[in-house]
């Protein structure tokens, strides 16, 4: 058995208070979408779906930033329903249609990768409005991963002397002189990021940006992260017993 189980369910009810007792003025009120447990007042994000984008990126996103209690709106651009096939098949819900979710304006836009995916994206002028409006605020992150740096944002100059990754696959779609080699690449309010393998990393970058590097620690501890495995045991103080 679990001796560290209660323990653990009081860790979890004081993260959870102090998600709830922290507040950011000032921010754009977006649709709220069911299951998150956030304050009304907590940053929001827009992820734009599209039948083939990659559920790996879609769902680590949604999940990552809604554990550190921002309001994540997933929502589908296409017209046949909330559900998209992903690029592997798999079937994921989307909270809204991307009619209701553009009412609203977001502190993030997240576009996830993904072929024919991002091409969907890319090809929805709604989407692209929103985007442009994104870059175009004051102080509105726009974020990309995979190929939607390449698909998305560069065909259209809005990497131009930013930098920015991608897959690689498509790296060579974005501007020569910007193009950078890490992981998740930070520059400015523009968050960039290369494929599935990065979205956790991508994903606490989001975080970061939004909360602060403290709750960007506080959520990747819990998820075991290298090299939080061990802090993340005490904080939970899991033993066992025979």
């Amino acid at each position: 058995c679990m001796r560290g189980a209660a323990r653990a369910d009081a860790f979890a009810t004081r993260a959870a208070a102090a998600v709830r007792g922290r507040g950011r003025g000032g921010r754009a009120r977006a649709r709220r979408s069911s299951g998150a447990t956030a304050r009304d007042d907590a940053p929001s994000v827009l992820v734009p779906m599209a039948h083939g984008s990659e559920e790996m990126e879609v769902v680590i996103i949604a999940d990552v930033l809604r554990r550190a209690g921002a309001r994540v709106t997933i929502a589908s651009v296409e017209d046949d329903g909330l559900v998209c096939s992903c690029s592997r098949g798999v079937k994921i819900v989307a909270d809204a249609s991307l009619a209701e979710a553009s009412a609203s304006t977001y502190d993030c836009v997240v576009l996830p990768g993904g072929m024919p995916g991002a091409k969907r994206l890319a090809d929805d002028a709604r989407v692209m409005a929103i985007v442009e409006a994104q870059l175009q605020s004051e102080r509105g992150i726009t974020a990309a991963m995979c190929a939607s740096p390449g698909v998305i944002l560069a065909p259209r100059g809005w990497l131009n002397g930013v930098a920015s990754t991608a897959h690689p696959a498509f790296v060579k779609d974005l501007p020569s002189d910007a193009s950078a080699q890490g992981r998740v690449v930070v520059d400015g309010r523009v968050i960039t990021s290369r494929g599935p393998g990065t979205a956790i990393e991508f994903a606490l970058a989001l975080v970061e940006a939004l909360f602060g590097k403290d709750k960007a620690m506080e959520v990747a501890g819990p998820m075991v992260l290298p090299p939080r495995e061990k802090a993340a045991l005490v904080a939970n103080e899991w033993t066992l017993e025979s």
